[in-house]
């Protein structure tokens, strides 16, 4: 559903005659001199190629990857990890779900200001160098995680102050300042995977009509490091997520907001929580539901999944009765590849109705419904619970 029309009005991001940072070449650089220590992209992350808004060629690795989870992800949405791992298993591929990793602290930067830039820096480097000990190459699940990571990135490669203050504080705790090759978004590995996850489609879902929300902190935040495709909206707006949909056959259908933030906003759901409870319905769900006919929305970070699904109820109390799945792209293929929508997407988790939704994409909800609660029923006896890999005590 993705029209000549929708590629006509939007207007290419990309600013003619403005050189953007070369943050990469001089990263490797720096690399050489011995400044940071780089964690390069090898041929066993078996790396794919795209394109950048800036034109630059950026390599997204595909294996052996170290999981760098989302607090909200993992507390709120647990089937969007989940669902991740559950696609590697799917092909085969090598990973670690990190079990020694802390959060990005990016919260305090855009929720209350009180963090710093030489603190968020050093979180960063200080995950880094986990990764680069582990051997595996670090894969970003959060937005914010991801934005913010880019930020320090940019500013630790500009400024030789910073990282001599964060390489004393790595000192101190027996690590090393470490920075990626490139910082990968989960959204960014999804794009590149997606004709490979659509060979394993088992639902049709060409009747489905979706629309997208793409998470600010993933194209907004140096924007130049994210993928644009001109199969995508004629490349002018990120591929990421609407690349998956169509690939698997859905419709992607455009609406006039879709720029706009969830509500989200950090700050001002904790000072402001009206505010981005009227926003996200009456600025997102409204304009996917009346002018797209949206099915379901399809979102690609945290804090945008859990707004745009938890804040309808505010709407419903006005007497706005929309009633729209939100869910993560990555959780919308693994049930159009057969995953179980119960123990593995975990929609029992999620608010707005989706069992319309389920039963659209061919999906008998009740059978799996029915297992689920044998399963926990199982659980409540003492059987040990179902897993995506063999744990390992150590």
């Amino acid at each position: 559903m993705i029209t000549d029309l929708a590629r006509m009005r939007v207007p290419s991001r990309k600013a003619p005659g403005k050189k953007p940072f070369p943050f990469h070449e001089e990263l490797l650089e720096l690399g050489e001199k011995g400044e940071v220590i780089v964690i390069p992209i090898k041929e066993e992350n078996r790396p794919v190629e795209v394109e950048c808004l800036d034109g630059r060629k950026k390599r997204i690795p595909t294996n052996k990857l170290w999981h760098h989870k989302s607090c909200g992800q993992c507390g709120n949405i647990p089937g969007y990890p989940a669902s991740i791992m559950w696609f590697m298993n799917r092909f085969g591929l090598e990973y670690l779900d990190e079990t020694n990793q802390t959060s990005c602290t990016a919260w305090n930067y855009h929720g209350s200001g009180t963090s710093n830039v030489l603190a968020l820096a050093a979180v960063a480097s200080r995950n880094f160098h986990r990764a680069y000990e582990t051997g595996y190459y670090p894969l970003i699940h959060c937005g914010t995680s991801f934005g913010n990571y880019k930020e320090m990135r940019n500013l630790l490669v500009e400024h030789k102050e910073l990282r001599d203050e964060v390489r004393k504080i790595m000192h101190k705790l027996g690590r090393e300042l470490v920075l990626p090759e490139e910082i990968v978004h989960y959204s960014e590995w999804l794009h590149v995977m997606r004709h490979d996850i659509a060979k394993l489609r088992t639902q049709d879902v060409s009747q489905v009509v979706t629309t997208v929300h793409p998470a600010c902190h993933t194209w907004k935040m140096i924007p130049e490091d994210y993928i644009y495709d001109t199969d995508v909206y004629g490349g002018r707006r990120p591929a990421p997520t609407t690349s998956v949909l169509l690939a698997l056959g859905a419709q992607v259908a455009d609406y006039s907001t879709w720029n706009d933030c969830c509500g989200f906003g950090f700050r001002h759901i904790l000072t402001e929580r009206e505010f981005s409870r009227s926003f996200a319905v009456n600025r997102k769900i409204k304009p996917m539901v009346e002018e797209a006919h949206s099915d379901v929305c399809v979102t690609q970070d945290t804090g945008c999944t859990t707004t745009l699904d938890k804040c309808q109820w505010i709407g419903r109390a006005h007497g706005m009765k929309y009633e729209l799945p939100v869910m993560a792209d990555v959780q919308f293929a693994a049930l159009a590849c057969g995953a179980d929508p119960f123990k593995l997407v975990q929609l029992v988790w999620h608010t707005a109705e989706w069992r319309p939704l389920l039963e659209k994409m061919g999906i008998d909800w009740r059978k799996y419904e029915g297992e689920y609660k044998e399963y926990l029923e199982k659980l409540r006896s003492g059987a040990q619970p179902e897993s995506l890999y063999e744990l390992k005590v150590e």
